[in-house]
């Protein structure tokens, strides 16, 4: 199983696809446009849960700062048990998503894993793509 991606993202799905039983991967903006996703999706698939997932975060931070009484909160991750599987949705800290699904047989825990290493190396990526001026801002 391989990436599709619209720029250069299969290094951050190939690895999650690696979990056993692990089914699609999709990288998306916090908007909830797809930047890549997995073979095991068409395009149509991807920017339909692409959409969703913008959808259930929005959602998730809303009831997270209701029930903590609140005016906002951030989102670490959300899960969804279903009768079918699992999706597991992580946000980064640049304004990206990973959103897994993996069969009833995957193990949650390394999926979470998975999933978690692959937005911190996002992030890695993001904060080593922009150079710092020796002041400590960004150059211009």
């Amino acid at each position: 199983m391989t990436s599709r991606q619209a720029g250069d993202t299969a290094w951050v799905l190939e690895p999650i696809l690696q979990v056993p039983h692990v089914v699609a991967a999709v990288l998306l903006t916090r908007d909830g446009l797809v930047t890549g996703y997995t073979d095991a999706l068409s395009r149509a698939s991807a920017e339909r849960v692409a959409a969703i997932t913008s959808t259930v975060q929005g959602a998730a931070r809303t009831a997270a700062a209701a029930f903590a009484d609140r005016d906002s909160a951030e989102v670490r991750q959300v899960v969804i048990e279903t009768d079918h599987g699992y999706v597991l949705i992580v946000p980064t800290a640049h304004g990206t998503c990973v959103a897994a699904y993996g069969s009833g047989e995957v193990r949650l825990d390394l999926l979470a894993h998975r999933v978690h290493s692959q937005v911190a190396r996002v992030g890695e990526k993001a904060m080593g793509a922009a150079p710092r001026s020796a002041d400590g801002g960004a150059s211009t």
